[in-house]
């Protein structure tokens, strides 16, 4: 209800000095309180407050406020100043101060450090290593999918390890290093895979790809300064489109059977192979033992005839004879019949003679048992 509606001489409902509620002012306490027992008046409480600060403040009441108050906002100044100046770096950051915008050399390391706030001011960076995972199909515009050097379609996915390096730089000169990080990574990633084959990718080479793609990023954010370090990156995971995974299964057994075969290809090989370099080291062996052989009876014959013609040279007669008789003896050896030369008498022709060769042919063919009757018969006619 408006106050203006209110009746009594105090503008007060009720009349007389009753309150808005029916209840009767009260005046001051003496010594500055409250009326008795009633609630205190709120202009009375603020009243007071003042008079506390300005006793409160040095110079005391009257002229002396001002210079409390502006003593009040420079420490307030000082507070806040301090409060400014004063700041903390973790333990996995570093800080980096600048002068009027420009960044100091020296880094600040973890810990609390002071500077002159607001011609310094400090940025922090974290420097532990951070991971960032490219390829996953998270984003889904299957930024993945990379054409190979044999014209095959593959999904890569892979991990890039990275961290500050140069803290200033990575503050002031690219605007946002991480998603540049990310781009330059995935440009690299698609060029080595397009100049490999499809099995470099998925199990031949792996670690060399990554290394190689390595390289070409931080060359890049290098020549950009942009103050990032690539640890590593690793190839997660590599796999044909979804759409083609059956078909490419079947192109990868039948390379596993294509490597199977000339796997055991090479094995009948290398076994033909040694069998044949075996019996190639066996005729060698068995021609080098012939002509060792051939040439010692060469080397023997010489010497034997050489040693005859010595023979000849001492004693002509006696040689000539010898080597007559051991020539009709190798003439003769295997002849039938007996011959009986001259006999001491003079008789001249051939003796009746026995027929040793028909003894001979009956002892081989009854046994042993018929030379004890020949044998005697023979003696008998002798």
């Amino acid at each position: 209800m408006p106050w203006s509606n209110q009746t009594g001489s105090g503008g007060w409902k009720g009349g007389g000095n009753g309150g808005p509620w029916g209840q009767r002012p009260q005046g001051p306490r003496p010594g500055g309180g409250g009326g008795g027992g009633g609630s205190p008046d709120l202009e009375d409480i603020l009243r007071r407050g003042q008079d506390r600060l300005r006793r409160a403040m040095p110079g005391g009441s009257g002229t002396g406020g001002g210079i409390g108050w502006a003593l009040l906002i420079v420490a307030a100044l000082v507070v806040l100043w301090l409060f400014k100046a004063v700041y903390t770096v973790q333990p996995d950051e570093v800080g980096v101060e600048m002068v009027f915008g420009k960044p100091k050399t020296e880094l600040s390391q973890p810990g609390l450090h002071f500077m002159l706030w607001p011609v310094e001011t400090v940025d922090t960076v974290p420097v532990v290593e951070s991971q960032m995972t490219l390829g996953d199909g998270q984003r889904g515009d299957n930024s993945g999918l990379m054409l190979s050097g044999d014209q095959n379609i593959v999904n890569v996915q892979f991990a890039v390890l990275y961290q500050v390096d140069e803290p200033a730089n990575y503050l002031f000169d690219v605007e946002d290093p991480v998603g540049m990080l990310k781009q330059v990574a995935e440009s690299a990633m698609r060029e080595v895979v397009g100049r490999r084959p499809v099995q470099d990718v998925f199990r031949d080479d792996r670690a060399g790809i990554a290394e190689e793609v390595r390289q070409i990023t931080q060359d890049t954010m290098n020549e950009y300064q942009a103050g990032l370090r690539v640890n590593a990156i690793s190839i997660e995971d590599a796999a044909p489109p979804s759409q083609v995974a059956d078909a490419f299964d079947e192109v990868q057994r039948a390379e596993q059977d294509e490597d199977r075969f000339v796997e055991e290809a090479n094995r009948y090989r290398n076994q033909k192979v040694g069998q044949a370099r075996g019996q190639a080291a066996q005729v060698r062996e068995d021609a080098a033992a012939y002509k060792s052989r051939v040439v010692q009876e060469a080397e023997g014959e010489a010497q034997r005839f050489t040693s005859v013609r010595d023979a000849y040279e001492r004693a002509p007669d006696v040689t000539r004879k010898r080597l007559f008789l051991e020539t009709m003896e190798g003439v003769l050896k295997d002849s039938a019949k007996v011959i009986v030369e001259q006999g001491v008498g003079g008789a001249a022709g051939v003796v009746p003679y026995l027929p040793l060769d028909q003894l001979q042919e009956r002892a081989a063919r009854t046994g042993s048992g018929t030379n004890t009757p020949a044998g005697s018969q023979g003696r008998t006619n002798q």
